[in-house]
């Protein structure tokens, strides 16, 4: 059965898409920690990150990188924090969190509520930043 991830990919489930290329997509978390947390997925599903072949884990990282570089910018936060848990949904992802304190990507904390608008308009910012 396929991911919700995969439905995503797949455009049967919508997203508030950052930054796609032919092998990953990048989205804001529905759920989100802070605003501006986002997900990172490979669009070939693969349950666990390390799993993913060496060249596919690379281009990932290379994936990651400008869109963390462009939350940092649209987002006030002293870092980017990067986090892989790969529990709750069986398709690997990757968590990029704005964060000020070790605690900030903490996954206990309660999670954020924002409007479709807001959501829109955060992942407008961010995609504009890359």
């Amino acid at each position: 059965m396929a991911s919700i991830f995969s439905r995503i990919v797949s455009g049967e489930i919508p997203c508030y898409k950052i930054a796609e290329n032919e092998d990953f997509l990048a989205f804001l978390d529905i759920n989100p920690l802070v605003a501006g947390h986002t997900l990172v997925i490979p669009k070939r599903e693969v349950d666990y990150i390390f799993d993913l072949s060496a060249d596919e884990l690379s281009a990932m990282m290379a994936f990651v990188r400008p869109v963390a570089l462009a939350i940092g910018k649209v987002i006030p936060c002293k870092r980017v924090g990067m986090a892989v848990i790969g529990l709750e949904v069986p398709h690997a992802h990757i968590h990029l969190v704005p964060i000020n304190g070790v605690y900030d990507i903490d996954f206990k904390r309660p999670k954020l509520n924002f409007t479709n608008e807001e959501f829109l308009e955060i992942a407008g910012k961010i995609r504009a930043r890359i």
